[in-house]
């Protein structure tokens, strides 16, 4: 007898490799973390521009908290290089599998949307595209060009991946001239093996160091999770390893797990705790530091950035 699978019509598990792991309980979220559902009309106006476009955003596929406050300003992260990561992080709500081919006309599409949009900053991040020869460097570049045609007014903001041995990707990136380059260390150290497997820490401090060597005028930044583990002291060192790398930006917020798959929450950091965060991280020297409970690398992009040019100016005597 022969048993015949329904492959076309039974849907893919979402995240395959995490199906054989032991269920990890989803703590109950704080008072201080609880967010508002979305549904303004803005929320919806926006929604319909990312949907016409064919565009992926790291607010829907990430699950983002923030996304009801963003999108009803008009603000979206922009996910290129499609929708599915050839990496497995065990913190992350994206799609994992083998991505499809790129596609020729997302630049533009994302350029046409970014202008319909009226976004005076826009953050552009991706899945991990370990998969392509550049890591997808290239794609990154075209999207910059894209919309600095369409947007000549437009800051950009990347978030990139860490093109983990893809020679020469890094300076394709950086000579489209983003106005920020971010890459996120994610966690301390000694959680990468549980949480971040695909990566390597000191590889990703080297690349933020290599942008500056690239371009001293780009602003570099850097974010973190807290609650899954870590130790306060490797917290401070982290930090003490970006501004060996004169990373001008930190973020910190809490660790939200998206399913009893993904790596458990071990505690929630109170809104005293991030605040101290904050008030050591500046006396370390970052211009600008986000800690909050729901801070997210995009969140609040377009606002951060002029205060990261006016900490800039300032430290430099008023020069720009």
């Amino acid at each position: 007898m022969v048993t015949l699978l329904d492959t076309v019509n039974t849907p893919k598990a979402r995240h395959p490799e995490k199906a054989k792991r032991p269920d990890s309980p989803v703590l109950r979220k704080p008072e201080w973390i609880r967010v508002k559902a979305p549904g303004s009309p803005i929320y919806r106006e926006t929604q319909g521009i990312v949907r016409e476009n064919g565009l992926v955003t790291v607010c829907e596929e990430a699950g983002c908290p923030n996304i009801g406050e963003c999108w009803s300003k008009k603000h979206a992260t922009m996910m290129i290089m499609g929708d599915t990561c050839t990496r497995a992080c065990a913190f992350c709500n994206v799609k994992t599998g083998m991505p499809g081919p790129l596609d020729p006309a997302e630049p533009e599409n994302v350029a046409i949307a970014v202008e319909k949009l009226g976004l005076s900053h826009v953050v552009i991040t991706s899945v991990d595209r370990d998969d392509l020869a550049d890591g997808g460097a290239a794609h990154f570049a075209a999207v910059i060009r894209a919309i600095r045609a369409r947007s000549p007014a437009t800051t950009i903001e990347v978030l990139t991946p860490d093109f983990l041995r893809k020679p020469g990707a890094l300076e394709l990136v950086v000579e489209a001239k983003p106005d920020v380059f971010n890459h996120n260390l994610e966690t301390v150290p000694s959680k990468y093996l549980t949480v971040r497997p695909g990566a390597r820490y000191f590889h990703s401090i080297r690349l933020l160091q290599r942008v500056k060597e690239l371009d001293p005028t780009l602003f570099t930044k850097s974010g973190i999770m807290v609650g899954l583990g870590e130790e306060r002291n490797e917290i401070l060192q982290l930090m003490d390893d970006l501004r060996s790398a004169e990373v001008d930006f930190l973020t910190v917020g809490q660790y939200l797990q998206p399913t009893k798959k993904h790596h458990p929450i071990i505690r929630f950091l109170t809104p005293d705790e991030f605040k101290s965060i904050e008030t050591i991280a500046y006396t370390k020297g970052f211009l600008m530091v986000s800690s909050s409970p729901l801070t997210r690398s995009s969140h609040h992009a377009g606002e951060d950035f002029a205060r990261l040019k006016a900490a800039r100016a300032a430290r430099q005597g008023g020069k720009a």
